[in-house]
């Protein structure tokens, strides 16, 4: 028996998160979760329409048009860690014959991953290329039992409150508002109360114009910043190299890197000198493990990023890429702590808010389960035999769709 699930999870926000592309006050995460004769594995996108252009709307249509009859199939007849070597080989596209936008792609294959984690009782780490058959996803099978997580201030929070009550801090991520003398202010201010020790960036969401760049560059390095994220409008590669030509700015990009082909022009077009790499943006976690393979060969810097409110999966496939790539310049580990008063999975993924660190995930795939909470989010469903995704049947006990 085989059969998929897909919940489209809007949980609301304990708090908001705001940034000059977006408000947020809800998640909008898709989860998939698919079962193969009693083996299961859970995925998770994140879509926001102002990176890839998808939204939870188009994902899921494009989903209905997927027959995951072939896949169902190749996850029942091929041996698990030989399917993982064609993943590694071929992609999630060729190895499956599913083509698709990123936030498709990354929902279908973290969910494989998890599933081939658990047949293996491998934890996602080690299910990167490279890494197979370690126990924490490095190479050498001994990694750090805990990496340093960044701090973002984004523009709903104060800062005095956030420099009193969000450190201790490693490297801090300030949201560049409409208004460039408060955004001044701020980063003198982070950087009078944590000194230079600290890294500090500001990130613009691509609201800078190129005749406005390099003077707001200037007057924040003055302030205290050391790198600037997404200055520019999207893509523009010979605007982002002149900017950093005419001022010496340090450019990491975020909304304009989605993957490989993106990290290639941006390498040749000299726009940046760093990328975020998250993995719902970048089209699942292989993907993602070849543009930070790509950015060390070629010398560019690189952050583990995550998108705004990530409920499950996603937090944890994160995690598995920076443990894997501990010589990342940063770490975003998200604020689903902050978020949410209750997850849809469990156990929790955790912050160690007491030294802003995470942990490695030690259990196979992504180690966690789909709550009884998830229910009611619940959107489509698809069974083996029936080429046709369907609505959801609910479980006459609890009227929860299942």
């Amino acid at each position: 028996m085989a059969e998929a699930l897909l919940h489209h999870v809007t949980q609301p926000m304990r708090t908001g998160f705001d940034h000059p592309a977006a408000r947020r006050r809800s998640s909008d995460s898709l989860l998939l979760r698919l079962s193969v004769d009693g083996h299961h594995g859970t995925g998770e996108c994140a879509p926001r329409p102002y990176v890839t252009g998808e939204t939870s709307r188009s994902v899921r249509a494009a989903l209905e048009l997927v027959d995951l009859g072939p896949l169902f199939a190749r996850l029942r007849t091929t041996d698990p860690a030989e399917l993982l070597g064609a993943l590694h080989a071929a992609g999630f596209e060729q190895t499956f014959g599913i083509t698709g936008g990123n936030n498709l792609l990354c929902l279908l294959e973290t969910a494989v991953l998890d599933l081939l984690g658990r047949r293996l009782g491998t934890p996602a780490g080690a299910l990167l290329p490279g890494r197979a058959g370690t126990t924490d996803g490095t190479t050498g099978g001994v990694g750090p039992a805990a990496l340093p997580v960044s701090q973002v201030l984004d523009l709903g929070t104060d800062p005095q409150e956030f420099l009193d009550t969000r450190g201790p801090f490693h490297f801090v991520k300030i949201k560049a508002s409409e208004d460039p003398a408060r955004d001044v202010r701020t980063v003198a201010a982070v950087r009078d109360r944590l000194g230079e020790s600290v890294p500090v960036m500001v990130d613009a969401n691509m609201s800078w114009t190129p005749d406005t760049a390099a003077g707001l560059v200037g007057r924040l390095r003055d302030a205290g910043a050391d790198l600037f994220e997404e200055p520019l409008p999207q893509r523009s590669w010979a605007d982002l190299r002149e900017l950093r030509r005419a001022t010496g700015a340090t450019v990491m990009l975020d909304e304009s890197l989605s993957g490989p082909a993106d990290a290639h022009t941006a390498l040749r077009s000299g726009a940046c000198d760093a990328f975020n790499v998250r993995v719902s943006k970048c089209g699942g976690l292989l993907r993602s493990a070849r543009v930070v393979d790509f950015a060390r060969e070629h010398g560019i810097a690189f952050q583990i990023g995550v998108q705004v409110a990530e409920v499950g999966p996603l937090i944890n496939a994160g995690r598995a890429l920076a443990f894997a790539n501990p010589d990342a310049l940063t770490v975003e580990a998200g604020q689903s702590d902050r978020f949410f008063d209750r997850m849809v999975v469990s156990p929790r993924p955790a912050v160690d808010r007491t030294a802003n660190t995470i942990s490695p995930v030690e259990t196979p795939g992504f180690g966690l389960e789909l709550d009884p909470s998830a229910g009611p989010y619940a959107v489509l469903a698809f069974t083996e035999g029936n080429r046709l995704w369907h609505p959801p049947t609910p479980d006459p006990r609890t009227k929860v769709r299942t």
